[in-house]
């Protein structure tokens, strides 16, 4: 919870109420595994976390929510909004322009959510 206190303290909420009636004990697990093990984990920082995060759910396509939450996180731990864009420009190389455009899209809308 550490982590994700520091990239996205409204994450894990959101990602619990969603699922509290359903299947409570998956925001666990999202929780425990990814930000309490890898994310803990030597020899990455969590700036550079973030942003291969960002590159690797850009190349996957069909999770927008997922992508907005780790932009946050990016900012919240200290990436520019010109790191991000261009981690996921580089990503219409391997992924394709849609879904380079899909990524820079949902970039737009956190970082006017930023500018509020």
């Amino acid at each position: 919870m550490e982590n994700l206190k520091v990239m996205n303290p409204q994450s894990f909420q959101t990602l619990k109420d969603s699922l509290t009636d359903v299947a409570p004990d998956l925001a666990r697990y999202v929780v425990e595994f990814p930000y309490g093990d890898i994310y803990n984990r030597p020899g990455l920082d969590l700036k550079t976390r973030e942003l291969v995060t960002i590159a690797s759910i850009t190349t996957m396509g069909g999770a927008a929510t997922q992508l907005k939450s780790h932009i946050r996180g990016a900012l919240n731990v200290g990436c520019s909004k010109k790191e991000i864009i261009e981690v996921i420009i580089q990503m219409a190389v391997y992924a394709g322009f849609p879904r380079a455009i899909n990524g820079v899209l949902a970039a737009k809308e956190v970082f006017e959510e930023y500018e509020e």
